[in-house]
């Protein structure tokens, strides 16, 4: 599930660009209830990229934006209290990982659904269906018999 993190030059602090990513990771890991599934947490990845701040606009003007976008599957957060969820935490770690006079109207969050079939690993095109297959199979084989529950619970 990758997640990008696009940021001008110099907003993020140097520890923020080294961290970022694997915070994310855990926030998206834990809105998707599934925080100790460790299938689930391997196939979440990403970039940072840092750009000229005279490449990244808001409104039409040059802006100290910070965006982040998480691309998922279309059974990814599948109810609106887990990409809210996601939403809030990605905003708290920006403005951890930000200069102190970051604004946090600054950070915009966006989540995109690929159909199914639509989102692969390796070559696989996923369905929904063989991705809460593998999730479960991950969690019993993690002896996580409550989480698997949970993912079973979420996709009915």
């Amino acid at each position: 599930m990758p997640i990008t993190v696009t940021a001008p030059q110099g907003e993020l602090t140097e520890a923020g660009r080294r961290e970022i990513l694997p915070r994310l990771t855990t926030a998206l890991v834990e809105a998707s209830g599934a925080a100790s599934n460790p299938f689930l947490t391997g196939i979440i990845g990403g970039t940072v990229q840092v750009l000229d701040p005279a490449d990244i606009y808001a409104g039409g003007r040059r802006s100290r934006l910070v965006m982040v976008e998480l691309k998922l599957p279309n059974i990814g957060l599948p109810e609106p209290a887990g990409r809210a969820a996601f939403i809030a935490a990605a905003t708290d770690i920006v403005d951890a990982l930000t200069v102190d006079d970051h604004g946090r109207a600054d950070t915009w969050v966006n989540i995109l659904n690929a159909p199914d079939g639509g989102w692969g690993l390796g070559g696989v095109a996923y369905t929904g269906e063989a991705l809460v297959a593998a999730v479960i199979d991950a969690a019993r084989t993690a002896g996580e018999e409550s989480v698997a529950q949970d993912v079973v619970a979420a996709d009915a």
